[in-house]
């Protein structure tokens, strides 16, 4: 196993470990990659449940001053200053050639922005916001915040037994609320496909609320294992995997999340590389791959065309519990691009044939109210 002592542990570390779950080192935190139940069922559960994650390895971030969104958005091309408030908004760090050093999401609240960053990205991305807002706006972590994430059909129902006002919450909002006399920060948000809630709660009361949580049958604990078959299935990308420093918005289909505004403006890291790329449209483009017969096709497995000539490689793939077949997100020339269009993969030397196809594999059910 090697030296472990270095690994951080959530404030949930004690539980994970009660309720059996099997920890793995995950980007630098000991976390739960499954229970006993398994991901499978994990990973249904969510579907036509609940799921409670634990995300508090995932970085929490204040960014204060009077000029906050405007110093932001020199950073990210989200639209930050369009925020209402109690909005929120995915977006990314670019660099100078438009390649992206992690996504996160910006909420706007009253008197600050609430940022929620990727874990293994969460030194970089303070340091980068720290330079970077220097002189027009402060940067705080929170610490003492858990962050969990309940996810599925169920959640709100489940949830506004707590807080009764989550449940005319809709998709990306934000609401400040009471769950046992204490200050709860709630999103309309995850990472799964499914409706559910991101939950800050402090740490000292984090491991009681996710025990009444869990209590019945409705929630059950979903580790590391099913998340990422969840978010495969819902057709996210997960950084570091699909999304890198040397991808771009574009190619990874998210030029979505870039407004009107902010491309005639620029004014972000890449911005006239990233411009130019919905201009002219990008060498290679994200997209979802359908491996005929029952082997999944993991992350690096080769791409190749018709004469198995590789043309490019899958970034996240693994079986779908959902669908009972495996499924693939990869990166392929423009011209191979189109759902429909036949590939092949070369899985341990042998070339198995594919297609493209659209994304999500299964259908998002975000609640828009």
């Amino acid at each position: 196993m090697g030296d472990t002592s270095f690994v951080k542990q959530t404030v949930l570390h004690d539980l994970h470990v009660e309720l059996g779950a099997k920890m793995v080192p995950f980007a630098g935190y000991d976390m739960p990659v499954q229970y006993p139940a398994g991901i499978l069922k994990e990973h249904l559960h969510t579907r036509t449940a609940a799921g409670l994650f634990d995300v508090s390895h995932m970085g929490q971030l204040v960014i204060s001053g009077d000029d906050r969104a405007a110093a932001i958005e020199t950073l990210i091309p989200g639209d930050i200053q369009a925020l209402d408030v109690g909005e929120m908004r995915y977006s990314f760090l670019t660099n100078t050639a438009g390649g992206i050093l992690d996504d996160l999401i910006v909420t706007r609240r009253e008197d600050d922005l609430f940022v929620v960053v990727n874990a293994a990205c969460k030194d970089q991305d303070i340091k980068i916001l720290t330079d970077g807002l220097a002189g027009k706006a402060t940067v705080t972590e929170l610490k003492n915040r858990a962050l969990v994430a309940l996810q599925g059909p169920k959640a709100a129902a489940v949830l506004a037994r707590f807080a009764p006002e989550v449940a005319k919450m809709s998709f990306m909002t934000y609401r400040q609320v009471e769950i046992d006399g204490v200050t709860c920060f709630v999103t309309r948000s995850g990472y799964t496909g499914e409706d559910g809630f991101e939950i800050s709660i402090p740490n000292s009361h984090a491991v009681n609320f996710c025990r009444k949580l869990l209590a019945g049958d409705v929630v059950s604990p979903v580790g590391l294992g099913a998340r990422d078959s969840l978010r495969l299935e819902a057709g996210l990308c997960l950084y570091g995997h699909d999304l890198t420093e040397e991808t771009t918005p574009v190619a990874a289909g998210l030029t979505w999340a870039i407004s009107k505004r902010r491309r005639e403006e620029g004014g972000f890291p890449g911005a006239e590389i990233i411009k130019n790329e919905i201009a002219n449209k990008p060498a290679m483009k994200r997209v979802g791959i359908l491996p005929e017969g029952r082997a999944p096709a993991r992350e690096h497995t080769e791409i190749a065309d018709g004469a198995d000539t590789v043309i490019g490689e899958v970034t996240s793939g693994g079986f779908s519990p959902s669908m009972e077949t495996p499924i693939a997100m990869g990166y392929v020339p423009l011209e191979f691009a189109a759902a429909g269009t036949e590939i092949n993969l070369l899985v341990r030397g042998k070339s198995r044939p594919a297609k493209v196809v659209k994304m999500p594999f299964v259908e998002q059910r975000y609640y828009r109210g």
